[in-house]
C-alpha cells in the first residue's frame, strides 16, 4: 500500500493542479497534524483516497473558509483516541502536544496517557482478530527520546514511546517537529518500530499482511 503522509507545511505541488500528477498512485493518505482543513480538503478530493488524520497542537477549533466554517477536513476519518482498519491496515492516533500554553490541542502527560490507554481494547480486538496489535500509530507529537527537542513545546511524549515499546506497531508518523537541515532525520528505527517524521510530506509503501 502506497501511503502519502503529510503535516506542518503546506507544498505548493501538493495544493495545485499537479497533486494527481505526482501523487495519484497513492493509495492513503495520512495526516498527522498542523495543516489547514481547506488544504486536506482539496488533497482528499483531488485525489480521491482515503484520508485519516489527527489535529496538530495549532488547529484550529473553527477554519472560516468562504465555502463554510470547518471544523475537520469533510470527508476525512479523526482517528484521535480511536483504532480503525482500512484494507487489512490496523491504524490508530493521538492528536496534539504537551501542553506550553493555552492551546486546545495540547495536554499534560497525563492526559496523554489516558489518550493512549483508550487506544488499548481496540488494539486487543486486533490482536484476537489478525494477530497483531497495530500496524500504524498517527500522531502529532513525536514519541520521547526520537526526533523530540529539549524544549517543552517539543518534547516527545513518553506514552507513546510506551506503546511503540509494549504493542510494537510497525510504522509510528508524526509531525510537529520541523525539518530544516537535510542532515535532520525523516526516518528513525526504534526497536521494532520505524518512526517516520511526516514533516511535508512523505511517501511509504507498506506491505500488506
Amino acid at each position: 500500500m502506497n501511503i502519502l503522509a503529510i503535516s506542518d507545511k503546506v507544498i505548493d505541488y501538493l495544493y495545485g493542479p499537479g497533486c494527481r500528477a505526482r501523487f495519484g498512485h497513492v493509495d492513503m493518505v495520512i495526516s498527522c497534524g498542523d495543516l489547514p482543513y481547506y488544504y486536506l480538503e482539496f488533497i482528499l478530493n483531488t485525489l480521491d483516497k482515503p484520508m485519516f488524520y489527527v489535529r496538530g497542537n495549532h488547529a484550529n477549533k473553527i477554519e472560516y473558509t468562504r465555502h463554510g466554517n470547518l471544523t475537520g477536513p469533510r470527508g476525512a476519518v479523526d482517528l484521535h483516541r480511536r483504532t480503525s482498519r482500512h484494507q487489512g491496515l490496523l491504524l490508530a492516533g493521538v492528536e496534539g502536544s504537551l501542553r506550553y500554553n493555552r492551546g486546545d490541542y495540547q495536554y499534560t502527560e497525563g492526559e496523554m496517557w489516558s489518550h493512549v490507554l483508550r487506544l488499548i481494547p481496540g488494539m486487543l480486538y486486533n490482536r484476537l482478530s489478525t494477530g497483531r496489535f497495530l500496524d500504524v500509530f498517527i500522531t502529532h507529537a513525536p514519541p520521547l527520546g526520537v526526533h523530540d527537542k529539549p524544549d517543552r513545546a517539543h518534547n516527545g511524549i513518553q506514552a507513546f514511546a510506551w506503546l511503540n515499546r509494549v504493542f510494537k506497531p510497525r510504522y509510528h508518523l508524526h509531525g510537529h517537529i520541523h525539518r530544516y537541515h537535510p542532515n535532520d532525520p525523516a526516518q528513525t528505527r526504534s526497536g521494532d518500530t520505524l518512526v517516520v517524521n511526516s514533516y511535508g510530506h512523505q511517501e511509504l509503501v507498506i506491505e500488506g499482511n
